[in-house]
């Protein structure tokens, strides 16, 4: 008995050596305390990030494109108006708006957003003015129909 008695207290002694060194560990918590809240915070503002004018698109079946690039957006709203992001455009000034921020020049992929209230006649002009410029991969953008 008279052993184990000494051998606790050596462990005591080692301990209380141990505590008053250097701790040489990282405390990983603060860190990831503020990793999860940026997340938090990355998740709810990348959904409004996507596309500056809400429009309320049709609904098809079709499958979505695979695409590397964030390609350029323009969106139309139900009364005629032409937006490429939040800014709105008139006709005139619709090649002019592509070809400032088209990094690809005529290869840059423009998607058209259409609301499903605008007129048909509307879109298929706004993709006429695209296409008569020379952009060559324009798509229309709709919503995947969950039914």
């Amino acid at each position: 008995m008279a052993m184990m008695a000494g051998s606790a207290g050596g462990g005591r002694r080692r301990r209380r050596s141990r505590q008053s060194g250097v701790i040489n560990e990282i405390n990983m918590t603060p860190f990831i305390d503020v990793m999860l809240v940026l997340l938090i915070i990355f998740m709810v503002a990348a959904p409004m990030m996507t596309a500056g004018v809400p429009l309320d698109l049709p609904q098809t079946k079709a499958a979505p494109l695979n695409s590397d690039a964030t390609p350029v957006t323009l969106s139309i709203k139900a009364n005629g108006q032409v937006f490429l992001g939040e800014t709105e455009l008139t006709d005139e000034a619709i090649v002019g708006k592509l070809a400032e921020v088209s990094k690809a020049g005529f290869d840059e992929r423009v998607f058209v957003r259409g609301d499903k209230k605008v007129d048909y006649g509307r879109v298929a002009q706004v993709m006429s003015i695209v296409t008569t410029a020379g952009y060559k991969r324009v798509a229309l953008v709709t919503e995947i129909d969950q039914r």
